[in-house]
């Protein structure tokens, strides 16, 4: 499965506005990570400043009508506020702490489905668009749930502090594992 530019893209945007805006409400990033780890906001700008998303596209190298677009949803979904006028911009809504790459995905690509045929109900259960008939059963939709699952708990798991967190660390250095720990048994 992969995910579209629209991902993508709109992760790479929230993880800039991040990294250099802060918050709508004035919380910068500085707020929630340690001192000197590189998260801080750019030249000149203080927490709560939007960030144009001019400058975003031409630092990135992204195309800014596509952002605009991104945005839009973002915007839809509460992710991120807008500041008009000659200093205006973009800015989370949010603190990264608290914005999971899961609403992120979801705002930008809809619901996550490894496989057309797999979606989730109204009632939150997962479907499988070939069992409609009674005595049909998808031979694969064990498979296909588990994987939506663990796509979706990753990103439920990652939030946007974590993305910027994980730039700032040195080349080589690697974030802990999302995986549970190993129950370590002695004999008895």
């Amino acid at each position: 499965m992969m995910f579209s530019t629209k991902a993508e893209y709109g992760v790479r945007v929230m993880v800039e506005l991040a990294r250099r805006g802060g918050t709508a409400d004035g919380a910068g990033l500085a707020d929630e990570a340690s001192p000197g780890d590189g998260a801080s906001p750019r030249d000149g700008a203080g927490p709560g400043e939007p960030i144009s998303l001019a400058e975003i596209a031409e630092h990135d190298g992204m195309p800014l009508a596509y952002l605009e677009h991104l945005v839009a949803r973002l915007r839809k979904a509460g992710l991120v506020d807008s500041r008009r006028g000659s200093r205006g911009g973009y800015l989370l809504a949010r603190p990264a702490g608290e914005i999971t790459m899961a609403e992120v995905v979801e705002a930008l690509e809809g619901s996550i489905a490894p496989i057309e045929c797999i979606s989730q109900s109204a009632d939150g259960s997962i479907v499988c668009s070939r069992e409609s008939d009674p005595d049909h059963a998808c031979p694969t939709k064990l498979l296909w749930t588990r994987v939506r699952s663990a796509i979706v708990r990753t990103l439920q798991d990652t939030t946007l502090a974590d993305l910027v967190l994980g730039a700032s660390l040195p080349t080589g250095a690697t974030l802990p594992s999302l995986e549970p720990e190993p129950l370590i048994t002695t004999g008895a």
